[in-house]
């Protein structure tokens, strides 16, 4: 592998979101034409919750590497993002994402206690954390770099919900607005520290393998929501319709 410039390695980049982003998933096709049932909505929440509560762990995992006291300020503010402030201050995307199991109608509870997670999901939420615990700081950074895809799904996601599912509504998805603004302030920071440290063919070629690694680990927890609940394989102690719902006023 030749040398790239920061161009061409921001362009390596973007070519892998291109190729292997999860919005190219079958079951994210189903979820934002309308094709899903309600139930398979909120497999999908219920299972996602687990990849939304490990993000703050990899991220101060991230941040605890960080020699340098400018890039930990910087670093810092994804897990206030995430995890929100103390007392009445804006809430965190963290409780955003449980705003909406709860608007699907599981129970908070349930949800929070990932009993009813598939394995497979919960797996590949603990590889990622351990990707950026194990792996250089550089590797770590260049994981992020999926958020440089994510405003073109979250579009998608919100219009299509938003017009074929009758069961929720803005207040439900707000989760989704705010991450318009503070993924791509994320993205540009990280792939100006990528471009700018990743000056080997080694280190360039280590920073694409792990955003390939990183969309791979969003693929396939696709990969288990589809393979349990759209093509009927159900793992024994799994969520099914009916279970972990909140009760009714």
């Amino acid at each position: 592998m030749n040398i790239l410039s920061p161009d061409e390695l921001a362009a390596a980049l973007r070519r892998i979101g291109a190729e292997r982003y999860h919005n190219l998933h079958p079951f994210h096709k189903r979820l934002h034409s309308g094709q899903c049932s309600i139930d398979e909505v909120r497999a999908w929440a219920l299972n996602r919750y687990c990849y939304q509560r490990i993000i703050p762990f990899k991220d101060a995992a991230v941040l605890a590497r960080m020699d340098d006291v400018e890039l930990r300020r910087v670093w810092r503010q994804r897990i206030v993002d995430h995890d929100g402030e103390i007392g009445d201050a804006p809430e965190g995307g963290l409780r955003r994402w449980l705003a909406l199991t709860d608007g699907l109608g599981l129970d908070r509870a349930y949800v929070m206690s990932l009993e009813g997670a598939l394995p497979a999901v919960r797996f590949a939420c603990d590889a990622y954390v351990n990707f950026v615990s194990q792996k250089t700081l550089l590797e770590a950074i260049a994981s992020s770099l999926t958020e440089l895809f994510s405003p073109q799904i979250i579009s998608e996601r919100v219009s299509g919900m938003l017009q074929h599912y009758d069961f929720v509504d803005e207040s439900v998805l707000r989760y989704f607005g705010h991450r318009l603004d503070q993924a791509p302030r994320d993205a540009e920071f990280a792939l100006d520290y990528v471009t700018t440290h990743a000056r080997t063919p080694e280190t360039q070629r280590a920073a694409l393998q792990a955003l390939e690694f990183k969309c791979g680990m969003l693929w396939c927890q696709l990969d288990a929501i589809e393979h349990v609940y759209v093509n009927g394989n159900p793992f024994p102690g799994a969520w099914r319709p009916g279970l972990g719902m909140a009760a009714r006023s």
